[in-house]
């Protein structure tokens, strides 16, 4: 039997390992101190018992508990925490957790909880891993062949006859995230929200589309439509993922053979629709890259490297910049450079051309057409205004 353990403090995992190796040692055990290292170990083997820390870095152990319990139906859960708050333990019931213990865990506590969970699987192990097997083959090969007929590639010999008929109209929708990270987990929450919306609203699956994009099919009962599902699905990305995504989705569908098309269209639609975020994270991106063009505005500030700055693809972060500031990126970094411009002209001891240098300008006549498209005067007439000092008035006429 795998058991898992999922918690941020090495001592804690250390302890429990220990107690159930030296009294279990026919049992396998397993370690993660997160959320994303807990589901890669899932993913690759065939856990029994997970017990999961509440608190932890990133996603807590109730909600890694709940993003997993579609794909790892027949795991037990039992929760293992440091408070005794009474939301904690009723959320972890209404779950499904087999137990919840408290820290620190008594050794006699842990060894009987391990023994009667052993004896509650052995009890039903057999059954559940065939059906289980059963249902994750016709699952890989639904997906695959699904996948296949999406690019429009040849499905071989396999009779698409039943999907069709268990299909006869359906919807598609289209989640793409947007960021230069790996997607891991994000591939995992939304694969598992998705799923369980499309079971809570009708019947269909998921399917990876390319490494940043995932393909729902659902075929809700006939008179509705997706709309409250999309809405849902929306409101759990917002809270659960940490990357910009869109939400693309089809009109009902009846013909099987549009699907390509309809898949193309999607992806289409992703160039010109704006990507959500969450809000924290979107104001805090701004910040920082507004911060950094405050300190930088004399260097060469293209949108690719202030994008780089934040990790934000620069598509999105000029769609976010522009969305926060209600200015242009481009025109945010204009304004700012001439604005440092009118501070430094009222030095008469700076030549024009070291204004223009200093806020990023190298050739001086850009500059001077640039300040007099924005202000009406060029900067040797707006320091004769301002200041009554004609010096460098030659170098700066157009």
């Amino acid at each position: 039997m795998d058991i898992l353990i999922v918690d941020d403090e090495t001592i804690i995992l250390q302890g429990i390992q220990r107690t159930i190796q030296n009294r279990f040692p026919e049992h396998t055990v397993h370690l993660a101190s997160n959320a994303e290292q807990a589901i890669n170990i899932l993913r690759s083997h065939t856990i029994h018992i997970v017990l999961t820390d509440i608190l932890m870095p990133g996603m807590t152990g109730l909600e890694l508990m709940n993003m997993s319990r579609s794909r790892h139906p027949h795991v037990k859960w039992v929760v293992i925490s440091a408070y005794s708050e009474f939301s904690y333990a009723q959320e972890a019931v209404r779950l499904g957790a087999k137990d919840y213990l408290l820290k620190p865990i008594g050794k006699e506590v842990l060894i009987e909880m391990i023994r009667k969970l052993s004896e509650e699987i052995a009890h039903d192990t057999e059954l559940i891993e065939e059906a289980e097997l059963l249902k994750t083959n016709r699952k890989f090969l639904q997906e695959a062949v699904f996948q296949r007929w999406v690019q429009g590639l040849d499905t071989g010999r396999i009779d698409m006859g039943p999907f069709v008929e268990q299909h006869p109209y359906f919807y598609l929708i289209m989640v793409k995230m947007e960021t230069d990270k790996a997607v891991f987990l994000e591939n995992f929450i939304i694969e598992n929200v998705l799923l369980e919306l499309i079971e809570r609203y009708g019947k269909g699956f998921v399917t990876v589309h390319d490494s940043k994009s995932l393909l729902g099919l659902v075929t809700p009962p006939e008179g509705t439509s997706t709309a409250q599902l999309i809405e849902e699905l929306r409101s759990h990305l917002i809270k659960y993922l940490k990357v910009p995504f869109q939400i693309m989705s089809t009109e009902r569908i009846e013909q099987f053979q549009k699907v390509p098309a309809e898949v193309q269209q999607m992806r289409q639609a992703s160039t010109t629709q704006v990507y959500e975020h969450h809000a924290s994270g979107s104001d805090r991106s701004v910040e920082v890259a507004i911060q950094y063009m405050r300190t930088h505005y004399q260097e060469d500030l293209s949108l690719e490297k202030v994008a780089s700055i934040v990790y934000l693809n620069p598509v999105y972060f000029s769609q976010l910049f522009k969305q926060k500031t209600g200015q242009g990126f481009k025109e945010f970094v204009i304004n700012l450079r001439l604005e440092q411009a009118k501070q430094l002209l009222m030095n008469p001891k700076l030549k024009l051309a070291d204004v223009a240098e200093r806020v990023g300008y190298q050739d001086m006549r850009h500059f001077s057409q640039v300040f007099k498209k924005r202000y009406g005067v060029t900067p040797s007439e707006f320091r004769q205004e301002h200041t009554g000092d004609k010096a460098d008035s030659l170098v700066s006429r157009d």
